[in-house]
């Protein structure tokens, strides 16, 4: 089963809390707080391999949670900081944002690609120690890892496209130019997922060929099978387009390539100017005294190279690797995909918060207010002391008061309640 397109779930891990701990040793007279910070949490990374040319994994699994980091202890022990969670996908797959449909990452531009960053680990409460707070009660809880849905996208990286009609010989002709082994069968549909063969000239030099399902009127509209594939040919630098020149099931070789350009102009207009070569196939089907004059004309009118062939028997094929090889010394290098998506960086925007009423009540929530009171012991007077100072520094009140809350409101902080006074 060839698989191509697929949605999942990614999550780092969350940072470990910091530990609240206090040195006792024998003959120690105040050791002072010693508590450890959280390790950090575990990456989502994406990382190739090249061994896999399909995103069937990813129907069966589509969720993907890296593991949080260990928590501090005591004698300033840090928690341990958890691996990365590493997901192996084919080279040219394109990362995309779900939620923007943003370009990530183009994993052929890279080997490995961190899409998700883990939390932070929180301080120990041997940080909070000051010449005034001598024994502080509190550390700092981990910051949560990233989390989001994205869209994995596999597009092939071949040098030259093989379009068509079903049944017109794209998969005989890449067999008999390269050692990829498709299947062959005279019916239609016999190719079911793109294949890749790599194409040699001799020397180490060569290119890389993709026989794509044979394309129908519609396809760009999402008719037959090779609508699903036509990613796959948008990396490509060229493309040869096989016409049955024979007409042996009936159908004109102009009109096929009418009908596939206009569906390619549909999906892509850069796509279907791309150079093509057509190559007419099944030339030993064709009559002796066949009139090939406005084929040959219908083709030079549209700028393109032809050449005869016959796959099966392998007739001119040699002379169309040839030809192909020629003409991409001189085009640029396979398309690559730029990242389009910004990450946001958590910066005071973070200090985010909304502010609700309800029933005589201010509820204000925010992520880093969230993180904060998770740091907080309220049973403590100084850690109580260093919440506020920290509310006013980050600007939280100011924003408090921005949003309408007055002296003597009650405000409601995660179920923790108070009466407003600054």
């Amino acid at each position: 089963m060839f698989i191509d397109n697929e949605k999942i779930y990614i999550k780092a891990g969350d940072g470990g809390n910091g530990c609240v701990s206090f040195h006792r040793e024998k003959y120690v007279a105040r050791g002072g707080p010693d508590g450890g910070d959280g390790g950090n949490g575990g990456n989502i990374a994406f990382v190739v391999d090249k061994g896999v040319n399909t995103l069937l994994n990813f129907k069966y699994r589509r969720k993907f949670i890296a593991q949080n980091g260990d928590d501090g202890k005591n004698s300033k022990f840090h928690g341990k900081t958890a691996d990365d969670l590493e997901i192996a996908v084919p080279e040219g797959t394109v990362i995309r944002d779900a939620e923007s449909g943003k370009v990530m990452m183009d994993m052929s531009t890279t080997d490995r690609y961190i899409c998700c960053k883990g939390g932070r680990g929180g301080f120990g409460n041997q940080h909070f120690a000051t010449s005034t707070r001598q024994v502080p009660r509190f550390a700092k809880n981990g910051t949560k890892g990233q989390e989001r849905e994205v869209i994995l996208e596999l597009k092939m990286i071949a040098d030259v496209g093989l379009v068509g009609f079903p049944n017109v010989g794209k998969s005989t002709l890449l067999s008999v130019i390269s050692s990829a082994k498709p299947k062959i069968a005279d019916y239609h549909f016999t190719t079911l997922s793109p294949n890749l063969g790599v194409v040699s000239v001799g020397d180490g030099a060569g290119f890389v060929a993709a026989d794509i399902p044979g394309l129908i009127e519609g396809a760009s509209d999402g008719l037959g099978l090779g609508h699903e594939f036509l990613r796959h040919v948008d990396r490509c630098r060229m493309l040869i387009h096989v016409v049955d020149v024979s007409g042996s099931e009936g159908r004109d070789p102009i009109s096929d390539i009418k009908l596939i350009n206009s569906e390619l102009e549909k999906y892509s207009p850069t796509l279907a100017k791309r150079p093509q070569i057509v190559a007419a196939n099944k030339l030993d089907l064709l009559p002796e005294n066949a009139d090939l004059s406005e084929f040959e004309a219908y083709v030079k009118s549209l700028g393109c190279k032809l050449i005869y062939i016959s796959a099966p028997i392998a007739e001119n094929t040699d002379k169309l690797v040839s030809m192909t090889y020629q003409m991409l010394k001189d085009l640029p290098p396979v398309a690559v995909y730029e990242t389009e998506y910004v990450e946001k960086e958590r910066t005071m925007a973070s200090r985010d918060i909304t502010v609700t009423k309800e029933n005589g009540v201010y509820y204000v929530e925010g992520e880093y207010l969230f993180n904060l009171m998770g740091s907080i012991n309220f049973d403590d007077r100084e850690s109580v002391m260093y919440f506020q100072k920290t509310l006013r520094r980050e600007g939280i009140i100011d924003k408090m008061r921005d949003a309408g809350i007055k002296d003597g409101d009650t405000v409601s902080l995660y179920e923790f309640e108070f009466e407003f006074q600054e």
